[in-house]
């Protein structure tokens, strides 16, 4: 074997070999997992390049297991019995109808969780597993059916459609926001601003009243936007709002605009799957997303169609 001691396979690498080998057949795997075909195949290749040697013979009717592959599926069918005794790890549902969608911490919980008891019963049932991670990961190798992230453009590898835009506005604690007062835009750089990921945002809204922004000292940063909200309802300086995922704490008044003026994030929301023929589950789940954004409907058949 070639590969490095320090490398670790994922374990959904060792479930493709396991699902493969059970059923003598990537196809079959595939649909045991609730996978592509061609995520199965990856994985496999991904296996046998770590190793560097063949796991399973190709042929018409299917695939079979090497010699090398065998003494592989014996350990890993070990390995598996042993996790399953002694683990308490949470087993994900599978199904035809269960998808995998992936999104930030901030876009899950302010807009997908208030969208989602409607993304999942209507029109028929569906079963959503959401995977909240910050990493682009690669969506196909992850198993991953869509993506809504927050974004500049497209991303190699991946199928991609704009859901929509936002335009973005001062915002702050109700005590605070007495002591900002109404007025000229340069009050509010007497007060601590506050940034997410970067500073892009609070630029866009100055750049679109003539003023330069770039950040100071009492200014703050916080990587993920439901940190942002947090600190400005306890006071802790100005945020953007960034509607959609603000309408709620507006409408309860735990956050209230400071300044009228509005600038279009350069940020904004897009809805990614793998490249190739989504399962018709990602389909049906897609045009829901969709159909929540507000979606135009030629958009989404591209979508839906593009392989590209």
């Amino acid at each position: 074997m070639d590969h490095s001691s320090e490398q670790i396979l994922p374990l959904e690498t060792l479930r493709a070999f396991d699902a493969a080998a059970r059923t003598g057949s990537f196809s079959a795997a595939a649909e045991k997992l609730n996978l592509t075909h061609g995520a199965v195949s990856r994985q496999i290749a991904k296996l046998e390049d770590w190793l560097g040697l063949k796991v399973f013979e190709r042929n018409a009717r299917g695939v079979t297991l090497t010699n090398e592959g065998n003494r592989l599926h014996l350990r890993t069918t070990e390995a598996f019995a042993l996790i399953s005794v002694n683990s308490d790890r949470w087993v994900e549902p599978r199904g035809t109808a269960v998808v995998r969608l992936a999104s930030i911490p901030s876009v899950s919980g302010l807009w997908l969780m208030p969208r989602m008891a409607a993304l999942e019963n209507h029109p028929t049932r569906l079963r959503i597993v959401l995977d909240v991670d910050n990493r682009q990961a690669d969506l196909a190798d992850e198993g991953i059916d869509l993506s809504v992230r927050c974004g500049r453009g497209r991303i190699p590898g991946r199928v991609s459609v704009q859901l929509f835009e936002e335009h973005i506005f001062p915002i702050a604690s109700p005590g605070l926001a007495k002591e900002i007062g109404r007025g000229d835009p340069a009050r509010l750089l007497k007060f601590p601003l506050i940034n997410d990921s970067d500073a892009s945002g609070w630029r866009a809204w100055f750049a679109a009243q003539d003023m330069d922004y770039r950040p100071r000292p009492q200014d703050r940063r916080f990587e993920d936007y439901n940190l942002v909200l947090d600190a400005a309802a306890h006071g802790l300086g100005i945020a953007l709002a960034r509607p959609p995922l603000t309408q709620d704490q507006l409408r309860s008044g735990r956050i209230v605009g400071v300044d009228e003026r509005v600038a279009l994030n350069p940020v904004s929301y897009w809805l990614d799957r793998p490249v190739g023929r989504p399962r018709a589950a990602a389909a049906d789940l897609a045009g829901r997303i969709a159909g929540q954004a507000g979606l135009a409907p030629e958009k989404l058949e591209a979508f839906l169609q593009d392989d590209v």
